[in-house]
């Protein structure tokens, strides 16, 4: 990790038609790894959305190793959305097609290589999560946990320089989930990859966060900022205590 910032968000405020989330100022730094969390319906999904260019927030600028996500013209933003790969909670694999056919789907939408060296490139990226065996099986018949890796290895077809992931542990089960964190832990020491990565999942944060934001839903705002462990033990305010102490509410 560097000091050298890849991600700022500046005064945003997300959401659709009404804000859920209003002045939210961040930055996250080269090789990172950051968290959003919170409690459900504090709009950490829709933040992370408007920091992948799917939705424009509602006031304020996201920028991507300083080009906007949203605004400015358009070569900025094309420029913006080639730093980032996404992978999506349900995993979004087409289910038509093969796993290496899903990994190799971005590769031959935004490169000229030949087919030979797509599919290469694609059986890397399904190497590097665990799955080259799998290069042939679909979607249906692979486990949630699997699914969750292809997804993975089809964000990183492009060699991203900042990985976004939305919920990548929901619905999976502990031993799992454990092997995912330590497959995004590798991907960021081998690749230098910055991650973004929306999650309540204490485990999860606690194992591979470098530093974290916790949202709230009834304030619109962030509550606290900083390093996981210095949160739970330092917590600036009782929701961040309970949140982090498994404290039930009222």
């Amino acid at each position: 990790m560097t000091d050298e910032i890849v991600i700022k968000v500046e005064n945003v405020s997300a959401g659709y038609e009404e804000p859920v989330l209003v002045n939210i100022n961040f930055s996250v730094r080269r090789g990172e790894i950051f968290v959003i969390l919170g409690g459900s319906g504090c709009g950490k999904s829709t933040l992370l959305k408007h920091m992948a260019g799917l939705t424009p927030p509602l006031a304020g600028e996201i920028r991507l190793m300083g080009d906007p996500v949203s605004g400015g013209n358009a070569a900025d933003r094309a420029r913006a959305l080639r730093h980032f790969g996404m992978a999506y909670q349900s995993g979004a694999l087409f289910g038509s097609m093969t796993l290496l056919e899903n990994v190799s789907l971005p590769i031959e939408s935004f490169t000229a290589l030949p087919r030979a060296a797509r599919l290469l490139l694609a059986e890397m990226k399904l190497d590097l999560v665990g799955l080259k065996e799998y290069a042939s099986f679909f979607p249906a018949e692979i486990s949630g946990g699997m699914k969750k890796r292809a997804a993975i290895a089809r964000a990183m077809a492009l060699d991203p320089e900042i990985l976004f992931l939305d919920e990548p542990s929901a619905g999976l089960d502990p031993v799992t989930s454990a092997g995912l964190d330590r497959l995004i832990l590798r991907i960021r020491d081998l690749q230098g990859v910055t991650v973004v990565m929306v999650t309540h999942e204490l485990d999860s944060i606690f194992a591979v966060a470098d530093r974290c934001v916790m949202l709230d839903q009834k304030s619109r705002g962030m509550l606290a900022e900083g390093r996981p462990a210095d949160l739970r033990d330092r917590p600036p305010c009782a929701a961040v205590r309970a949140f982090f102490n498994r404290e039930g509410g009222d």
